[in-house]
């Protein structure tokens, strides 16, 4: 039987290195690949990837005149540390924020969504 598994989750934006060095610094991966429309990640068992799209639009969460097409969770131990650090890393948290006691709904710099989240057991 063939195992599948995830190979590697890539975002569409305008800049891929900066997207891509965000990432990186957030979940500690290093950047093992770079050109001018894609930039690779090496994560713990997994990659992300950063990939140039012309006339890139962020999505619009929560009104969805440009809907969000996917975004991450991120299993955290204590949730106000792991907001500060992304925020000094450059992420935004959204004006709406559905259960800020369970999980922050932030924005990477590209303008993705992703939840911070202590509600994902180990």
């Amino acid at each position: 039987m063939t195992t599948i598994r995830i190979g590697s989750i890539s975002l569409d934006c305008a800049d891929p290195l900066a997207l891509a060095s965000f990432w990186a610094d957030v979940l500690d991966g290093e950047i093992a690949f770079t050109s001018d429309d894609f930039v690779a990640v090496k994560l713990d068992g997994s990659w992300l990837s950063a990939v140039r799209v012309d006339g890139y639009l962020a999505p619009t969460w929560p009104t969805g005149d440009r809907p969000k097409q996917m975004h991450l969770d991120l299993a955290v131990g204590e949730l106000e540390s792991a907001v500060h650090r992304v925020v000094t890393l450059g992420a935004v948290p959204t004006p709406t924020q559905p259960a800020p006691d369970r999980y922050r709904v932030m924005l990477d710099p590209a303008g993705h969504p992703f939840c911070l989240t202590t509600q994902i057991p180990e």
